[in-house]
């Protein structure tokens, strides 16, 4: 919905054949320039008339108190009592009694899926089932095929997109890319549906609108308009007539197919009657354009808390079940960089944006945009990351929250038999299932995706692996877990799109450390220090990408984020935590002592290396080759590290305050004498070592 709202005269133009009582109305059919109505470039100039006998509410302000919002909404709830919620009785009622109606629209279906289906029996006969061209080739006329039969098929095409246990990943990524882009319903149809829905004139509510629908999807199309009380534009979402009576006789008859499925199918195991009426329920929830307008606000509750955050206000007065009046966004699709960076804007800097606002969405209340693709997503002049289109929400249950978590956690530790118990969990395996098949699975595919440090880990890699894995086991992937992988991968596939280097699990370090901060729950907190900070090959290395990555975050402040640091660290429930912050310190207070020295006896003159090292040609340290490169990169690391800290701009001499403050607490004094005991035995060891000059053990591996 970009568009630009420069100040132009209005210029009439011939109208179109509209009804008699639209026509009596012209004023009300005027815009900038007739070549730009069907484009996001419009803009539209409010044209002056006489006010209708009948007026809609007027508000006085658009800063409405909670009250009169809660009135206006409870009054749309009212105006959407009669909206249609599924159920499978209803669909019997409707359309069982229509015979005709029903077998002339199956014909139809059957002959455009049974034709599609031939064709794929005829390439497993002739051994062609397992070619990655051919199947590609198949999943683009399986688009097609959607495409043609309607919304009801682009919706099941949708939906099979995020299913990586029913669908190979050619079809997956086929399907990913179908577009709602359906051809528009007769504009006088979608303006006759705003009076009858709103119960008021059409130029009694909007002084302007957009001749023709800016936006047409499969459930409806969309309009640009000026409210009449306010001159604010806004966006007014105008549903398809008789898109109800198409999706419900679809799903008549899907649920017929789903029977047969059940009773003769023996190798979908998924129940699936019960998938597809699960399915019908989103859509039919879809429909009611109150309830997308219930999401929105609560959604913006949630999330646009955050100033980066953007989401467009609902006007209740305005919407109803079939009509839907939001705030206007000024923005540009996520996808269209040029436009974005002629903005002044980068790429990457909004979809880290997105990363972090869905993953709060994902994981801290689990109540998450469904449908991120570029076109429901828009970057503002502003910076800031707008979210439209909430038709198709979901939730992810508490202790999926968890679960999720903690299964990152055992793919870094390559914990794969952890990894397949977490499906119980998940709820993606019933307990009977036996997991021990699929751990060999895992080990196959994650030994050689996880070669490189997970902050290099491609996500659409960690999906495409365990797609494989849940395409080939007895997997019955929840809807929520599905559209989490669905609405990452998008995101990801942004990103990628502008910085083919770019990671997205490197860029959602920064959520976690927060999450490790500040969540109570003990479980969370052990799970996410083991995910950051438990592989000591790779620690100090997630600890440095974590800081570049907050360095972008807005609300990333060190010397904020140290202080709960500390609390945990010396908290009850912080034991772990101590340990390997004990481990560590003398680890890098040994790397650092022994780096300086060895950069001391190098910096030495020539002469004197000899006298130093007593004559060995090694020089004066009695160490393997292999412990002094890992020695001297840890100190490198480190330096790093107090670089960035120091670099940050949120950095001052006051960062150390906390820490003196904490020091005089007794917990900081005996944490204090354990690291200070360990630092002191491990130099007493090196020092030993170097005066009885005791060999240094073989390194693994070595002859």
């Amino acid at each position: 919905m970009a568009a630009s709202t420069s100040a132009t005269a209005a210029v009439s133009f011939s109208l179109p054949s509209y009804p008699r009582r639209l026509r009596r109305r012209p004023s009300l059919l005027r815009a900038a320039s007739t070549a730009a109505l069907p484009s996001p470039d419009l803009s539209i100039q409010l044209s002056p008339r006489p006010s209708p006998r009948a007026s809609p509410p007027v508000v006085p302000s658009l800063a409405r108190d909670r009250a009169e919002d809660l009135q206006a909404e409870s009054r749309a709830m009212t105006r959407a009592a009669a909206a249609t919620v599924y159920t499978p009785e209803l669909l019997a009622y409707r359309y069982g009694s229509q015979p005709f109606q029903v077998a002339m629209r199956a014909a139809e279906v059957l002959s455009k899926l049974g034709a599609f289906g031939l064709k794929l029996l005829l390439d497993q006969q002739r051994g062609e089932s397992s070619s990655s061209a051919k199947r590609r080739a198949r999943a683009v006329e399986l688009r097609t095929v959607l495409t043609r039969l309607g919304p009801t098929f682009v919706k099941i095409g949708q939906g099979l997109s995020t299913r990586p246990d029913l669908c190979p990943t050619e079809y997956l990524e086929e399907l990913s890319e179908l577009q709602d882009s359906l051809p528009t319903f007769p504009d006088e149809e979608a303006f006759a549906c705003i009076e009858r829905e709103l119960g008021f004139p059409l130029d009694s509510m909007y002084s302007a609108m957009s001749p023709s629908p800016i936006a047409a999807a499969s459930l409806g199309q969309v309009y640009k308009a000026r409210l009449k009380y306010s001159e604010q534009l806004v966006a007014v979402k105008v549903q398809r007539p008789g898109i109800e009576d198409t999706i419900g006789r679809d799903f008549y008859l899907l649920r017929g197919l789903g029977f047969l499925i059940n009773k003769y199918v023996d190798i979908i195991t998924t129940d699936a009657v019960a998938l597809i009426d699960e399915f019908a329920r989103r859509v039919f929830q879809e429909l009611n354009y109150v309830q997308e307008g219930q999401n929105a606000r609560r959604f913006k509750k949630l999330y646009a808390d955050k100033q980066d955050i953007l989401v467009p206000d609902i006007f209740w007065d305005y919407t109803s079940a079939k009509v839907l009046t939001m705030e206007w966004i000024e923005g540009v699709k996520l996808n269209q960089q040029a436009a974005i960076e002629g903005q002044g804007l980068k790429v990457l800097d909004l979809v880290n944006i997105g990363i972090q606002c869905s993953l709060r969405q994902l994981l801290e209340y689990g109540y998450f945009h469904a449908d991120p693709h570029p076109g429901n997503i828009l970057a503002t002049p502003e910076g800031k990351l707008a979210f439209l289109d909430f038709g198709m929400m979901s939730e992810t249950p508490e202790d999926a929250r968890v679960a999720i978590i903690g299964h990152v956690v055992h793919m870094v530790n390559r914990d794969y038999e952890a990894m397949a118990r977490d499906y119980y969990a998940l709820d993606f395996l019933k307990p009977e299932v036996d997991v021990s098949p699929i751990v060999p699975a895992l080990k196959n595919f994650f030994d050689d995706a996880l070669d490189s440090t997970v902050s290099e880990l491609n996500f659409k890699t960690i999906v495409d692996g365990l797609g494989a894995v849940l395409y080939q086991y007895p997997f019955n992937v929840p809807a929520y877990y599905a559209l989490i992988l669905r609405s990452l991968t998008v995101l990801e596939g942004l990103a990628l799109y502008a910085d083919p280097n770019f990671k997205v699990l490197a860029a959602s370090y920064p959520y976690f450390a927060k999450r490790l901060l500040t969540d109570p729950n003990p479980y969370l907190r052990d799970a996410l220090i083991e995910l950051l900070f438990k592989d000591e090959k790779f620690r100090w290395n997630r600890l440095e990408n974590l800081l570049v990555q907050g360095r972008q975050d807005r609300e990333f402040v060190a010397k904020d984020a140290l202080q709960p640091v500390l609390k945990l660290l010396l908290g009850p429930d912080g034991e772990n935590l101590r340990v390997l912050v004990v481990k560590e310190a003398v680890r890098v207070t040994e790397a650092i002592t022994f780096g300086t020295l060895i950069d001391s006896y190098n910096a030495a003159p020539e002469f004197l290396k000899p006298l130093i090292s007593n004559g060995n040609p090694a020089g004066p340290f009695k160490i393997s080759d292999v412990e002094r490169e890992q020695m001297l990169e840890l100190r490198d690391t480190v330096l790093r590290i107090w670089g960035l800290l120091r670099s940050s701009d949120t950095f001052d001499p006051s960062l150390l305050q906390p820490i003196v403050q904490v020091l005089q607490e007794r917990e900081a004094r005996v944490f204090g004498s354990r690291i200070a005991g360990g630092v002191s035995q491990r130099l007493a060891a090196r020092l030993l070592q170097q005066l009885l000059r005791i060999p240094p053990a073989p390194v693994p591996g070595s002859s």
